[in-house]
């Protein structure tokens, strides 16, 4: 598919959940499990706080940081937010 995938991908500060490689962009993606909707917003937080796109600035390719929150109670995505680095 053209797509190359690094799962659990290992950084200095923590591990990317899913790493993803498509042509000239990286896409750094963390999942997260909320048990309520005050929890919104953790995965890309997290992203950020820790710096994972650091890992790949050289590559010289677009980034996008993407967070996606499931709801414990509904089974569902209930959260999604992107941004470009």
């Amino acid at each position: 598919m053209g797509i190359d995938i690094i799962g659990e991908d290992v950084t200095n500060k923590g591990r990317i959940d899913l790493t993803l490689f498509i042509e000239d962009k990286i896409y750094i993606i963390e999942f997260k499990v909320i048990a309520n909707d005050k929890e919104q917003g953790t995965a890309l937080k997290q992203i950020k706080e820790k710096k994972y796109h650091e890992k790949y600035i050289k590559e010289g390719k677009e980034i996008y940081l993407v967070g996606m929150e499931f709801s414990e109670e509904e089974k569902n995505i209930v959260n999604f937010e992107w941004e470009k680095i």
